[in-house]
């Protein structure tokens, strides 16, 4: 028992302190995929038609979703934070439009939850490539 304590005693005591910046301020969804022109073309019509995307930086899915879009489209996207701790966070309005899971998406007044493909997305706002 000894020869297991010590060490880990030893490195406990030697070891550096973990720098804790990320867990400061606000937290938000790093999308890190290239977006094609497609991706882009189709962000900007569904934020120019009004559809809205309720999200939570630490939502797994939600990420999967962003990165269909890539880093560029998701900029043209109208994401809701609903985290609470999120960036630019709007927790009060996922509550009011009774979001129940993420990511959410609200389509000509109606709540569609789940990744959705941007075929989905396309055949469900009437986007035509």
């Amino acid at each position: 028992m000894k020869k297991f304590l010590l060490p880990l005693l030893a490195a406990l005591a030697f070891s550096t302190p973990l720098n804790g910046e990320h867990l400061k301020g606000p937290k938000e969804l790093k999308v890190t995929s290239d977006s094609t022109k497609e991706s882009i073309a189709l962000a900007k019509y569904l934020k120019d038609n009004g559809v809205v995307k309720y999200s939570a930086y630490w939502c797994p899915n939600c990420f999967d979703q962003s990165e269909l879009f890539g880093k560029e489209a998701y900029k043209e996207l109208n994401v809701v934070e609903c985290a609470r701790d999120g960036k630019n966070s709007q927790t009060q309005l996922c509550i009011d439009k009774k979001i129940e899971g993420f990511p959410s998406w609200e389509i000509n007044g109606k709540i569609i939850i789940g990744v959705q493909t941007l075929k989905d997305l396309s055949e469900l706002t009437g986007y035509k490539y």
